[in-house]
């Protein structure tokens, strides 16, 4: 069976070395040994001070949101993965929906201007299969009105724009470390902050808000194990040759499919990418399922990455039209992608693709 994503696991002998450790401390959790040490190589890997690692990619999330003190409109992409809209929701603020650019499907600043009102208080943004928002117009947006800006960057891990992480921009930029990443740690997650106050009041809240018997905020469990640091020291040393793999196999999509048929994202100049998915748009849904159907025949199993368009998750007050969404959603289908994704498949997912659509 091949799944849209396989997990990369390092030499068993090498994780084993770190869980030694863990039984000879019996330290497992609350800011262990292993998790300061990964925070410190995330720092210098991503080039970024002010930076927390978390339980996982939501939480963090919630995080920035309570910690920048929004309570009314937030301004969203409805093409993200639900965690973007549903951390808006439970932290009872309001999405309000802007449309996405056809060309790489990140949120249209131009269509966020008509959307502020009096109760707009940040913009939450979502860079789209690790391609990097229009960070530049976003920001001269919220310089303008005076709004917080919130980048989720689960996709990002290595990717660069103009020389720095994407993962640098925004008020605040988290970032998923779940299994299916590029970089995982199992589970976890990532937040990096433009001001040390707003990071020290996340460091707060993902301790409860206190530090031994001194409460100073409230706060919630956002911590994570030696267990995952464990796994995510393992892995940060191989994030520039995972990434190489990704990008071999990248290219050979880019070659042999008829793209004269499908449809690619853009890749923003001053984007170094990380090679973290491969969509490709279908003419319509019809065709998006007949593809998926004939590749899930022979236990090829792609995802409908995003879908739905989340301005129409069923649970929302009202229906706010973002049709450039909605369209993209029903025919976006992410290929299999992974470090070690065996030639041959890709020839094999390559060749029923191009047969079918």
């Amino acid at each position: 069976m091949i799944n849209v994503t396989k997990s990369y696991l390092p030499p068993l002998e090498e994780y084993v070395k770190y869980l030694e450790g863990i039984w000879e401390r019996v330290h497992l959790t609350n800011n262990g040994p292993l998790v300061r040490q990964l925070e410190a190589g995330l720092k210098t890997y991503l080039g970024i001070d002010n930076l927390l690692f978390c339980g996982n990619g939501t939480i963090v999330l919630q995080m920035a949101i309570k910690a920048l003190g929004l309570s009314k409109e937030i301004i969203t992409t409805p093409f993200s993965y639900c965690a973007s809209s549903n951390v808006i929701l439970w932290e009872n603020c309001t999405p309000v929906f802007a449309d996405i650019l056809p060309d790489d499907f990140t949120i249209d600043p131009a269509k966020i201007e008509p959307l502020i009102t009096e109760n707009t208080e940040a913009i939450l943004a979502t860079h789209v299969y690790g391609n990097v928002c229009r960070v530049e117009e976003i920001q001269a947006i919220a310089d303008k009105y005076n709004l917080k800006v919130i980048y989720d960057g689960a996709h990002t891990f290595g990717t660069r724009y103009n020389g720095l992480s994407a993962l640098a921009y925004g008020d605040v930029s988290t970032c998923s470390f779940h299994a299916t990443k590029v970089f995982h740690t199992v589970e976890g997650g990532l937040v990096t902050c433009k001001d040390p106050v707003v990071a020290e009041k996340i460091h707060l809240y993902r301790s409860f808000g206190h530090r031994f018997d001194d409460y100073f905020d409230m706060g919630v469990n956002g911590k994570n194990s030696e267990i995952h640091a464990a796994m995510g020291l393992c892995n940060l040393p191989r994030v520039p040759d995972l990434i190489t793999a990704r990008q071999e196999r990248f290219a050979l999509y880019d070659a042999k499919l008829d793209l004269s048929r499908l449809e690619r994202p853009t890749l923003r100049p001053g984007v170094e990418y990380n090679y973290a998915y491969y969509p490709v748009v279908m003419e319509s849904e019809a065709k998006l399922l007949e593809v998926k159907a004939a590749l899930e025949a022979v236990q090829i199993f792609p995802r409908r990455y995003f879908y739905p368009s989340l301005n129409q998750l069923p649970f929302l007050k009202s229906y706010q039209p973002c049709p450039i969404s909605e369209d993209i959603a029903l025919r976006a289908l992410c290929l299999p992608m992974y470090p070690d994704l065996e030639i041959e498949i890709i020839d094999q997912i390559i060749t029923i693709v191009n047969q079918n659509v």
